[in-house]
């Protein structure tokens, strides 16, 4: 059973969405405001947690931004704009997965489980490169650069995983979808840059030099 939090303020939404997660076997908490979703966050951490986008209090934007400074938790975002736009500025902030009303409940519930699924999918401590420096602790989806740990999502995580494990080989974008979302959804070439231009910037900032490589038309590569 997984403890998951739904933070959405529309009471037919919301309780729809918690009757279809408890009928799937998880144990669900509810809350309608962003400030109440962070405190919620913060006391009991849940495995995952479903966000709206437009909420009372503090906007999901806002709350995903400020989760991002103390945890890893899983985030989809429910959200009513269908501009590629809106859901990039979600996914730079942190997210994980983004869902567009209106939705089939079935979805959701097949979209968290995915997920889950993924969050759980490393098992293993790896150390893959320790001349570079770097150090990916799988069970607990960390990464190191040196002895700095990298504030990564769980989608960067998985990116620089999937690279790191075979320096040299250019990765497609369209292989770097499938290893970042396994529900085979039609996810932008734009996306991938997006998670892939965060991955980079927070490994600069650790001191790690161009390590992820742009292949022009084609995709990525992790340099030994």
């Amino acid at each position: 059973m997984s403890y998951l939090l739904v933070v959405e303020d529309e009471a037919a939404i919301r309780q729809l969405l918690v009757d279809y997660l408890q009928q799937a076997g998880h144990e669900v908490k509810a809350v309608e405001r962003g400030d109440d979703a962070l405190a919620q966050i913060r006391e009991a951490a849940p495995e995952l947690v479903l966000l709206d986008v437009m909420l009372p209090g503090v906007d999901g934007l806002e709350v995903c931004r400020q989760v991002r400074e103390f945890s890893h938790v899983p985030v989809i975002f429910l959200t009513a704009r269908h501009d590629e736009i809106d859901r990039i500025v979600g996914l730079r902030l942190g997210a994980d997965d983004y869902i567009v009303k209106p939705f089939s409940p079935r979805e959701v519930v097949a979209r968290v489980e995915a997920m889950l699924r993924r969050s759980r999918w490393y098992t293993e401590v790896a150390a893959k490169a320790p001349e570079l420096g770097l150090h990916l602790n799988i069970s607990d989806y960390q990464a190191f650069w040196g002895e700095q740990l990298l504030d990564l999502t769980p989608v960067e995580f998985r990116l620089l995983a999937a690279l790191q494990e075979h320096p040299g080989r250019v990765y497609r974008r369209d292989e770097l979808i499938d290893v970042a979302y396994d529900d085979h959804r039609i996810v932008s070439d734009r996306t991938v840059d997006s998670h892939i231009k965060n991955l980079r910037h927070k490994l600069h900032a650790a001191g790690a030099e161009e390590v992820i490589q742009a292949v022009y038309g084609v995709g990525y590569r992790y340099l030994l």
